[in-house]
């Protein structure tokens, strides 16, 4: 399992190599634009030059985008479903050109009209992103959701459902921990973590889970609320993280944090080693 984290790319993407390395990171995820913009990814050759050329003389850590949070593939406006398809477009089309490993994403929220009812129109969509960039091999990780609202994604048979109707081996999951508390999974313990693992293994199959979004919860049990804690100081705490993170099953898949930090400035190395040592990985000096 490769640890890392969630780096800024504040002063130009190319500097995010350099900034998971300074953590100790081995493995890294960033946002390529604003995600509170609609704007498009903004690059050109050069651009992506730097930033190739950055992540070979970081190592080439294996790397992930995360996409906007303004996408929506579930609301019944038309509109904005496929101003969202565009969205995703764009990002696999930039993952693929700096050899990105994925790009996750929060499916959205149903607005009271049901996820049976839009179902049909998440799948319809995510078929034409996939379709666009059939020349693309880099996949679409499907986050799931705390639970809060009409958000859809909120529990493995919900992911299930999209994924199966979908039918791609490019569409695959990425497990968020606190979200995985928050909407009802106890995870506190081994005997807890067995069980959830049981569960999404049988209903989504651990082999399409790409990446892990490694975070404790400042929520409890079944709250719905998604927010995320420094890894052992939240309700999960690090009995649950190390079951999990140690679980045979998890042994392949990367995670990166997502913790607001000692400083509250993000993922950094005192976390990096808290989850290393949940893993049962050396820690860093």
């Amino acid at each position: 399992m490769n640890i890392g984290a969630h780096v800024s790319t504040r002063g130009g993407l190319a500097l995010a190599p350099g900034r998971a390395v300074e953590l100790g990171a081995e493995c890294f995820q960033t946002h390529p634009t604003s995600p509170q913009s609609w704007r498009p990814i903004a690059g050109d050759d050069e651009s992506a030059s730097a930033f190739r050329a950055a992540h070979k003389a970081a190592g080439s850590l294996p790397h992930y985008f995360h996409a906007i949070y303004l996408i929506n593939l579930a609301t019944p406006k038309d509109g904005h479903r496929e101003q969202s398809g565009d969205a995703l477009v764009d990002h696999l089309l930039w993952a693929d050109r700096l050899d990105a490993k994925g790009v996750v994403f929060h499916p959205g929220s149903h607005l009271g009209a049901g996820f049976g009812e839009m179902l049909p129109a998440v799948i319809a969509v995510l078929a034409r992103v996939l379709q666009e960039t059939e020349s693309c091999p880099v996949p679409l990780l499907l986050e799931n959701n705390a639970g809060s609202g009409a958000c859809i994604g909120r529990n493995f048979e919900e992911v299930a459902a999209i994924l199966d109707g979908v039918n791609s081996p490019r569409l695959r999951m990425c497990l968020d921990t606190a979200h995985v508390f928050a909407s009802g999974y106890d995870i506190r313990d081994a005997a807890g973590v067995h069980t959830m693992l049981d569960a999404l293994d049988s209903k989504v199959g651990i082999e399409r889970i790409s990446l892990v979004h490694a975070n404790d919860s400042k929520a409890e049990l079944g709250s719905n609320a998604d927010r995320h804690e420094n890894i052992g100081d939240g309700k999960i705490g690090n009995e649950g993280l190390s079951a999990l993170f140690q679980d045979p099953r998890m042994a392949r898949i990367d995670a990166v944090l997502e913790v607001p930090g000692m400083e509250h400035e993000g993922p950094d190395r005192i976390n990096i080693n808290r989850l290393r040592s949940c893993a049962g990985k050396p820690g860093l000096d």
